[in-house]
């Protein structure tokens, strides 16, 4: 039986500790970023909305890299050199 976070538990759950969970998903499964945080969302009983604030930027930018390469956001021009 799954346990759901309480407001208690979930202030041990930082910043970084949550970003690093989403790092060992990446590398663990095959699930890119964001599939790797709605999973860590579910199984931590998080609500998706309310997950930006474990995030740290690095997760923030490979998010953002990904939503783009899959069309979810447009593109930023990039010079090519």
């Amino acid at each position: 039986m799954e346990k759901a976070l309480t407001q208690e538990d979930s202030k041990f759950l930082t910043k970084k500790n949550f970003s690093m969970m989403v790092e060992e998903t990446v590398k663990k499964t095959s699930l890119g970023y964001l599939d790797s945080i709605i999973h860590l969302c579910e199984e931590n009983k998080i609500e998706v909305e309310d997950v930006k604030k474990y995030l740290n930027d690095n997760i923030k930018q490979k998010l953002e890299v990904e939503a783009m390469s899959l069309n979810f956001i447009p593109k930023v021009n990039t010079l090519d050199v």
